[in-house]
């Protein structure tokens, strides 16, 4: 018998006007979720209203293959970086020169046509303990400066982290920044919005148990709004703990404008103008 929560869910009523989805892993997986190519994945989501994604990449391999299916996909741009737990882990596993090697690798692929942004990069002191936050943050920092060199926005990644993310990014100064799948509440939302940062949220937002989000997401002036998916994690309700997925994005949007009492189609539009003033023109 096949597991309902291995399958994807079913398409949603499409939006009445284009969405993006801002923050992507089509290269990943969940346990047993079907395989499926960029070309299905980005045909599932145009036709419920879902015109583009951003594809995110965490480490070489992936930011190579981000790199390789925008290039090869109208209607997907790529993103490249080292994710925050992947310099410690490069270090912990094969010392510091495979670190070296392979931000040298992301540092030239970040000059692609179709790399849009430098991300995602930041903390993470969930998964990556004392030990390891001196190369995270040096990572972090490498990854602002080569941001600012090359004009592109920093895509950033933050757990358990808000003190020293923002303590980064106030030394380093990078010109935008996208704080993905936004994890902070109202007080945070605000020191963040008054730097001109913009705050992605994602499926966790309409989780029962984070009413805090909903709370930062009233606090979030429209003109910093995105939205996406981290698919294949973070499904939205009603289908959280399945395979998420950018065709999932009217959902995700449906509830931020129900907490926020606006049109969901208005909010569609005004997260496809800010996602491309943030990524560029797609």
């Amino acid at each position: 018998m096949t597991d309902a929560g291995t399958q994807r869910p079913p398409l949603p009523a499409p939006l009445g006007h284009p969405a993006i989805d801002s923050h992507c892993h089509l290269d990943m997986r969940l346990d047993s979720e079907p395989e499926w190519t960029p070309a299905e994945a980005l045909a599932a989501a145009r036709s419920v209203g879902v015109s583009h994604i951003v594809q995110v990449g965490c480490d070489v391999q992936g930011s190579i293959w981000a790199s390789e299916v925008a290039a090869t996909h109208e209607g997907i741009a790529a993103t490249v970086a080292l994710h925050p737990n992947e310099a410690p882990r490069l270090v912990a596993k094969s010392g510091r020169s495979a670190f070296e090697s392979a931000w040298e690798q992301i540092a030239t692929l970040a000059s692609g046509a179709h790399v849009r942004a430098i991300g995602e990069t930041g903390l993470d002191y969930f998964r990556t303990g004392p030990e390891g936050r001196a190369v995270q943050e040096e990572s972090f920092r490498r990854h602002i400066e080569l941001a600012r060199s090359l004009g592109k926005p920093v895509v950033v990644h933050d757990r358990d982290s808000h003190a020293d993310v923002m303590r980064v990014l106030d030394e380093q100064r990078p010109e935008t920044v996208v704080l993905h799948c936004f994890s902070g509440d109202a007080e945070f939302a605000r020191e963040c919005v008054s730097r001109g940062w913009y705050l992605s949220f994602a499926g966790p937002v309409t989780f029962k148990n984070s009413p805090a989000l909903r709370d930062a997401l009233l606090v979030t002036p429209v003109e910093l709004l995105l939205v996406e998916t981290d698919a294949p994690f973070l499904a939205p309700v009603p289908h959280r703990g399945r395979p998420n997925a950018s065709y999932l994005i009217p959902e995700t949007l449906r509830a931020m404008a129900a907490v926020r009492m606006v049109d969901p189609d208005a909010l569609a539009a005004a997260t496809f103008t800010n996602t491309q003033h943030v990524f560029g023109k797609f």
